[in-house]
């Protein structure tokens, strides 16, 4: 099979030598995502958060965290693709195995990203078709809760102690705008709370990942925000992105309406 040069999507270009056909991937979202387009053969390493799906985190070689990759694994498992994020993964590391491997990187900080990068991955893993049947199943799935926010606001918790919340430029922001919830931090990315200047939200929600809230939680919160609703909330359907975005409707439209 032919050579190709492919665009990632923080503009690098990827040389990769034909079908890739031992796939690392760097990223919990990515993985599920590959499972999707059943590359079980070709994905040879996944990190130790990529849960989903339970059979390969049981069985494919872990390579370390997101954060601190075990490259010595890496090299021996002699991969033809490498598929990383910006936020994911760290500068250091993915200049290491650029240097040996083709290291493909997304960049997902909207509904827009998320979409963009099933795109552009369908020819790099010769799956063209399927992610286009993916992109369309998506559009038409999200089409059906749009307007589940009714225009309300929302303060978004991803840790506690410092209490980091998520701001715009984010994926998770865009998921909220792309709900109908307004999101109540007008700074980008993830500010801590107490550097803002804030009044109670219609809701806030506390995050089952990457901070573990738990009901325990609620007083908490409710004593800072008394006007707001505090909707413990499943941070998968908020934050992974891939296919996984199909399981959002389904969220939605059962869990997420009856705690608000």
């Amino acid at each position: 099979m032919a050579n190709k040069t492919f665009v990632d999507q923080l503009g690098r270009e990827v040389f990769i030598s034909g079908r890739p056909i031992r796939i690392i991937s760097l990223v919990p979202s990515i993985t599920d995502f590959l499972h999707h387009l059943e590359l079980d053969k070709e994905v040879v390493g996944i990190t130790k958060f990529c849960i989903h799906p339970h059979v390969w985190f049981k069985n494919k070689t872990r390579i370390g965290g997101t954060k601190k990759l075990n490259l010595d694994k890496i090299k021996a498992l002699r991969p033809d693709l490498i598929i990383g994020n910006k936020e994911e993964n760290t500068e250091e590391e993915i200049n290491i195995l650029s240097n040996q491997f083709p290291v493909w990187m997304s960049d997902v900080n909207s509904f827009n990203d998320a979409m963009d990068m099933i795109e552009k991955l369908g020819p790099v893993l010769y799956r063209t078709n399927e992610c286009r049947v993916l992109l369309d199943s998506i559009r038409n799935s999200f089409k059906g809760i749009s307007n589940i926010g009714q225009d309300k606001s929302v303060l978004y918790f991803i840790w506690h102690e410092p209490n980091y919340v998520v701001g715009n430029f984010t994926y998770i922001g865009s998921i909220m705008n792309t709900l109908g919830f307004i999101n109540h931090c007008e700074i980008d990315r993830y500010p801590d709370l107490d550097d803002l200047s804030i009044d109670s939200p219609d809701y806030v929600f506390l995050s089952s990942e990457p901070f573990p809230f738990t009901t325990r939680h609620i007083d908490y919160f409710q004593k800072k925000f008394p006007e707001s609703k505090i909707v413990l909330v499943n941070g998968e359907m908020f934050s992974w992105y891939g296919s996984y975005m199909l399981k959002v409707p389904n969220y939605i439209n059962t869990d997420l309406k009856k705690l608000l």
